[in-house]
């Protein structure tokens, strides 16, 4: 990668021919050297069954080629026409209620519809074997923020096919779920169907493989759309954008079948702590490859489908950027080019806004695609941390079921009570699953795996010298939610060092009091284990003695389980301690608000508040944005970023 791609989703079809070559001088005019194209398009190339309409494809590619504008084109199953839905109801999506959801929206499919993926993929092949040698050609983009889920009777029988790949038999089906309680054992496979609407909890074992299930179903359609774009265009890269932090598929198992990550990210305007969130995304997708990303949504200002749309405010847009680049996009680009006049979303915000080229959204615009030009020496570059996250899908999956203790525990909610403490302390952060190979790292942190499938990782980590940070309620049942025998958690007793007895979720207004010698008191929140340590020792503990954190020495490293929410202050205290401890390394440590991060030689600095601050910057350097020299102190402004090289010499 030589440069920085920069653009959006381009829809001409919106918009009369003559549009066109106005769009692509403005595009040049504000740097965009990239844009995606076909993402809505299926109505209007596939017009009637069987009936294909290339004609105006043609001329917006030779249109955006000549002007030097590449792009992304994407496959446009997404979102069907009417006439599929209307000739062909088996399409169409039942929800778990039975209903059968009918089309004039988008995404109005079936995944496991055998005649959805005939007609998708005869599309999808006319496609690639027309544009296969079209210079424009950079990229497939295969349809668009995958997530559909459904309940109906052709699924039903797509999962049974599924199940009996798994277990083979239903004697094995019926003991991984559990079915002698309640009187749910199978015995013939028909009797066998997706989680519906029943009377009273389900079974947690059905729909635990439910969400495996449908999570496989959507990367089947990805593939099989990849190999046929493939087949056409062996060199040219596919992908297909993963819809922010998502539950439904696991991005660890799509990602191993893309070419490269790309990521649809719309952060709320008005949340002032938005950016460490976007942090955390953004982290993510540079660890599901360990390498640059795609940046392929985003909003130029406000979106129009929260209850509430506010425009960012001027300068949001750079530093959102920016910390993109920051932490490992290779592309920045927008949901879309041009605002629509029309549709569900004409309200949602465009690089070319309803008010035109004369605008602030537009000036801002331009000034980001030379900010991004500027900062082309990065393109390609990685970025370096000592501490993973572990984010492992299955266990979201199972800690979300229901008759739970508490139904609050979320687990981006625990995964954020980690993650802002060392986004506060200036130290970058890899994702990792539960499986992966720990030892390039010096620190992981647990926030929460509620299923366990194999602890030998993480056990063999923290026995080789590692750091470990678990949070509370992890451990409790294995790959099928059956709890592990031998007492919480099981699998990581000895390696804690502790046995719980029971678990205590907290009502809203309770508020812990906590003692710690080394951490100051402190109040606690949301849940607290109670515990009794087998070896480790009590780092802090609630009046009565209840140990809270402890702190247990493993072979040659330390094992560290947090039994409850600790206020922020003491969160950071006590992360502060354990990447001390770990020997982790912070990139700078930033005044509250601002971030810093290190991709390749450059140190990005990004100020997300409102208010001008003052940092120390040791050493000289040179900003690539401003080309001006930087030594030992640097001001930034209101969203105000730096970019940031060592001084030659």
């Amino acid at each position: 990668m030589s440069r920085l791609r920069y653009g959006g989703d381009y829809n001409p079809e919106q918009w009369p021919e003559e549009v066109w070559a106005q769009d692509v001088e403005l595009m040049r005019r504000a740097g965009v050297t990239t844009v995606t194209v076909g993402v809505f398009s299926w109505a209007r190339l596939e017009p009637r069954p069987g009936e294909r309409d290339f004609g105006w494809l043609d001329r917006v590619l030779d249109l955006l080629h000549a002007g030097g504008i590449e792009v992304f084109l994407a496959t446009p199953t997404a979102s069907p026409p009417p006439w599929l839905g209307h000739r062909f109801p088996e399409t169409l999506p039942v929800d778990f209620d039975g209903r059968r959801l009918a089309y004039g929206s988008r995404n109005q499919f079936c995944p496991s519809s055998p005649v959805y993926r005939e007609h998708a993929l005869a599309l999808v092949g006319d496609l690639a074997r027309r544009y296969a040698d079209h210079p424009a050609l950079a990229l497939w983009h295969v349809g668009n923020e995958l997530g559909q889920v459904c309940h109906c009777d052709v699924t039903a029988a797509h999962f049974r096919r599924w199940l009996r790949g798994r277990y083979g038999d239903l004697g094995a089906l019926n003991d991984a779920w559990s079915t002698a309680f309640w009187s749910q054992r199978y015995g013939e496979w028909d009797e066998v169907i997706p989680p519906r609407r029943a009377p009273y909890v389900l079974n947690p074992g059905q729909r635990l493989d439910f969400a495996r299930f449908c999570s496989d179903a959507l990367v089947e359609c990805f593939v099989a759309e990849r190999d046929v774009l493939r087949s056409a265009t062996p060199g040219v890269p596919v992908t297909t954008n993963f819809m922010g932090l998502s539950q439904v598929v696991d991005c660890w198992v799509l990602a191993a079948h893309e070419d490269v990550v790309s990521h649809d990210w719309y952060p709320d305007p008005a949340d002032p702590t938005s950016h460490v969130v976007s942090a955390m995304s953004f982290d993510l997708m540079r660890s599901l490859k360990r390498g640059p990303w795609l940046l392929m949504e985003q909003a130029a200002s406000a979106v129009s489908w929260r209850r509430r749309n506010p425009p960012k405010p001027a300068g949001q847009l750079r530093a959102q950027s920016v910390q993109a680049v920051a932490r490992g996009a290779d592309a920045v680009c927008f949901f879309q080019w041009r605002a629509s006049r029309g549709g569900a979303e004409k309200f949602h915000s465009g690089m070319l806004p309803h008010a035109g080229p004369d605008s602030r959204v537009f000036r801002e615009v331009e000034a980001l695609g030379a900010d991004l030009e500027a900062l082309a020496p990065v393109a390609g570059t990685g970025v370096t941390a000592q501490v993973a996250v572990v984010l492992d899908w299955e266990s979201w999956w199972a800690v979300g079921l229901d008759a739970h203790p508490s139904d609050d525990l979320d687990l981006l909610d625990r995964v954020r009570d980690c993650y802002e403490p060392l986004f506060d302390l200036g130290v970058t952060v890899d994702f990792a699953p539960a499986s992966a190979d720990l030892s390039a790292y010096r620190l992981v942190v647990v926030p929460n795996l509620y299923l366990v499938r194999d602890p030998g990782p993480l056990r063999s980590f923290v026995e080789g010298g590692g750091t470990l940070v678990m949070g509370f309620f992890s451990g409790l049942v294995d790959e099928h939610d059956r709890v592990h025998p031998g007492g919480y958690p099981a699998p990581f007793r000895e390696l804690l060092g502790l046995r719980i007895e029971e678990v205590v979720p907290l009502g809203p207004d309770d508020v812990l009091e906590c003692s710690s010698a080394s951490l100051g008191g402190f109040t606690a929140d949301f849940w607290y284990d109670d515990l009794r340590a087998e070896g480790a020792e009590v780092v802090a503990a609630l009046a009565d003695g209840t140990p809270v954190v402890l702190r247990n020495r493993y072979g040659a490293g330390v094992a560290w389980y947090v039994a409850t929410r600790p206020e922020r202050g003491a969160a950071r205290r006590l992360f502060e301690r354990v990447v001390a401890e770990a020997g982790v390394e912070p990139v700078l440590r930033p005044p509250r608000g601002v971030e810093a991060v290190r991709r390749g030689d450059v140190l990005f600095l990004v100020n997300h508040g409102l208010d001008e601050v003052g940092l120390d910057v040791p050493g000289a350097h040179v900003d690539l944005l401003t080309g001006g020299a930087v030594s030992g102190s640097l001001t930034l402004g209101r969203f105000g970023v730096a970019a940031l090289v060592p001084q030659p010499g």
